[in-house]
């Protein structure tokens, strides 16, 4: 194929390209004046599509229409046609509206959080030893300072007994060098010195054989007991874990953007995924001092209480709380449009559109949140938007017209 032909293929297929280009897309007339197009050549490219589209409408609405064209004649018809007859407004494009509307953001929070109890110890021995006995039982509830265990207490009985004896002589060495006026005065004071070492021997003796028995410091509910008896034990041994469930703790993690919004006391509301169709009532009991960097969330722990013993350490619960939020237009998704300078509506005044520029700030399945210059109960445009321009004149459809631009 030679060179002439080649090129004259080429300028065929930019022309159809650009034809197709100005057909489809709204803002092609903006944007060829955009690129310093002459306003002739710019009303001869755009014209026939836009003649086209109005012949188009009486062809749909044939029955509707054809009647009203026939009794007026000819020149009449095409009179109502043009954009300066009385019948302009059949001109002008056929959209289907929906107000706008309120939403709110940023109004609740939801988030997983894990249960603990209120106060938790894993009970050790203070002493290595033998166990002798063992007292509780799991599930069982405990008072603080409960025997929980024993360990063999043989050689410290033996301690405590040397200890007694040992201060019974001192006490009498002491009594009786205070009588004699011949003892000097420093025997005198070594025998009250020995009398005070020996009390203190039997007090530690004393303290030793206490220590051998494991007793629960706080009030609470047993759980599995991992040791039996005769099991040697040091004070690494867990012996048993006592929870005081009176109260469960919820951590939970939120949203950076919470961060300020979330105080200490504020109303809690969670439900145990054990528990389904149960609520239950709580309060914010501490806040985290800073953000983790990683997840950009913050720590919140919630405190619920627990009288009838229904819930346990580590469940998962749903925690929900709620807030005032920020309040943004909502508009419906299909109204949402995009060009080169971002998104925008079309909004509908007067029976005319005008394109208003817009920030999405959230999509949902059924509305979007802007930001824009738009109140509750403006109408924007959300079907037959191919056609519609900027300060041009539409008509609203109805029931049956919205039907027909859903199906063009």
């Amino acid at each position: 194929m030679r060179i002439w032909k080649q090129l004259f293929l080429c300028l065929v297929l930019l022309a159809a390209a650009l034809g197709l280009w100005i057909y489809m897309v709204p803002s092609a007339g903006q944007t060829l004046a955009g690129w310093g197009v002459p306003q002739p050549v710019l009303a001869a490219i755009t014209s026939p599509s836009e003649d086209a589209s109005a012949a188009k409408e009486p062809a749909a609405g044939g029955p509707r229409n054809g009647g009203q064209a026939a009794a007026n004649g000819p020149g009449q018809g095409r009179g109502q046609g043009g954009p300066g007859g009385p019948g302009g407004a059949n001109r002008a494009t056929l959209v289907s509206v929906q107000p706008v509307k309120i939403g709110v953001v940023n109004d609740q929070l939801s988030a997983i959080g894990s249960g603990q109890a209120v106060q938790t110890v894993v009970v050790m021995p203070q002493a290595s030893g033998t166990i002798n006995e063992i007292m509780v039982t799991a599930g069982q509830k405990v008072e603080k300072g409960q025997v929980l265990a024993r360990l063999d207490d043989d050689e410290q009985i033996i301690e405590r007994d040397k200890a007694q004896v040992a201060l019974k002589s001192a006490q009498e060495k002491s009594a009786s060098y205070k009588n004699l006026q011949s003892v000097a005065r420093l025997d005198v004071l070594d025998a009250q010195i020995a009398e005070q070492s020996a009390k203190l021997a039997l007090a530690t003796a004393e303290l030793n054989l206490k220590r051998r028995d494991i007793v629960a410091p706080i009030e609470g509910i047993a759980g599995i007991v991992p040791v039996n008896v005769g099991d040697n034990v040091t004070t690494q041994t867990s012996i048993v874990t006592i929870d005081d469930r009176s109260a469960i703790l919820v951590d939970f993690w939120a949203p950076e953007r919470f961060a300020v919004a979330i105080e200490p006391g504020q109303a809690v509301e969670a439900s145990a995924i054990a528990r389904p169709g149960l609520v239950f009532a709580g309060k914010v009991d501490a806040i985290d001092n800073r953000v983790d960097p990683a997840s950009r969330t913050m720590r919140v722990r919630a405190r619920i209480e627990n009288p009838k013993d229904e819930l346990r350490a580590g469940m998962s619960f749903s925690v929900t709380m709620r807030f005032k939020g920020e309040q943004f237009p909502a508009v419906d998704p299909l109204s949402i449009q995009w060009d080169s300078e971002g998104s925008y509506v079309w909004q509908i005044k007067d029976d005319k559109s005008y394109k208003t520029r817009v920030r999405v700030v959230q999509r949902n399945p059924d509305a979007v949140l802007v930001e824009a210059d738009l109140k509750e109960g403006d109408r924007v445009a959300t079907e037959g938007l191919q056609r519609v321009r900027d300060g041009a004149p539409v008509r609203i459809g109805g029931a049956q017209e919205t039907a027909e631009v859903a199906s063009q």
